[in-house]
């Protein structure tokens, strides 16, 4: 695989710092019963990084300290995670509003019959990948079967309540495109995905995100192979827009790996750019009673990616 960092430096990405902190993004293990050809963090079923029952607890008390309202978890399959129930389980007892990034399939899997009630349960916020809504386009991104078993999840989770009114359980879904091109206007391919996951299917949810894919990891290494990680990257920069940098999740957010280690966003996780103390990178301990709000936020060229367009973040577009 080829490394993408090299072909993201020197930058010349304007500079942002932090504001107040309200969203702890944790990557809890990089294991995933998928392989996605557009994932940034190169999961798949043989990874075994997984953050250990301290970090978890150093999670727990960064949030209660820090009175963070948000925990937004990631992964992989963050539900493969042995600890990832009780971790959801205790930070809802802390009033922290919980967001689980689900791939859907993992609701079908053995062993997992019961998570999509865990998950309603709880009262937890999904953010589910669904990069379109045809079969083939999915499943040539994703694997065969990867729709069939993605729509057999929504429709439990719509069972549920999941993404109906009045619920208070929320669904949103996540599309990205099939290369290295702009996703199209938010509102309007939401509304086209809501009108044929309905018709098709019968199917509810509350929000469409449209992602731009970051060329990084293994989507930026197949750019790379093809020959187009450069055209891909001229598409960011003569697409970028100022007004985004007022909204680009890292102002409000931080990201932590399975180690514990933190980082400005889930990009600079892959790429191995921690936040830093002078040459020193910051564990979450680090961070307990020390405040980070006016720091300024590392940026490189994949930085344009949350800038094009309409602009791309956790949160989907950001005009």
């Amino acid at each position: 695989m080829h490394e993408t960092l090299p072909y993201l430096q020197p930058s010349d990405f304007p500079a942002i710092a932090r504001r107040s902190l309200e969203t702890l993004q944790i990557n809890i293990g990089l294991r995933c019963n998928l392989a996605c050809l557009h994932c940034h963090t190169n999961s798949n079923p043989h990874r075994r990084e997984a953050m250990s029952e301290a970090t978890l607890e150093s999670v727990l008390a960064f949030l209660e300290r820090r009175g963070i309202p948000v925990l937004d978890i990631t992964g992989g399959a963050p539900e493969m995670h042995p600890g990832f129930r009780g971790l959801v389980e205790r930070a809802r007892a802390l009033d922290v509003h919980v967001i689980d990034r689900c791939n859907l399939t993992i609701l079908e899997e053995p062993r997992f019959e019961s998570l999509a009630e865990f998950l309603a349960g709880q009262g937890v916020e999904i953010i589910a990948s669904l990069p379109c809504y045809t079969e083939d386009n999915v499943d040539s991104q994703r694997g065969k079967g990867v729709y069939r078993r993605s729509i057999a999840a929504l429709k439990r989770l719509n069972a549920l309540g999941y993404g109906l009114p009045d619920s208070g359980l929320t669904l949103n879904l996540v599309y990205n495109p099939l290369g290295p091109s702009l996703p199209p206007g938010q509102e309007e391919l939401e509304c086209q995905y809501k009108d044929r996951l309905r018709e098709d299917h019968g199917i509810e949810f509350n929000s469409l995100y449209t992602l731009c894919n970051m060329p990084i990891k293994r989507f930026g290494s197949t750019l790379i192979s093809r020959g187009q990680f450069d055209d891909y990257l001229h598409t960011l920069r003569a697409a970028h827009s100022d007004a985004n940098l007022e909204n680009v999740m890292c102002r409000n957010l931080i990201s932590v790996d399975w180690r514990g280690c933190v980082y400005d966003c889930d990009f600079n996780q892959m790429l191995g750019l921690p936040i830093r103390d002078g040459d020193t990178p910051l564990h979450l301990d680090d961070l307990l009673h020390a405040e980070i709000e006016g720091m300024p936020i590392r940026v490189c060229n994949h930085c344009y990616g949350c800038t094009a367009g309409q602009g791309s973040s956790c949160g989907g577009a950001l005009s």
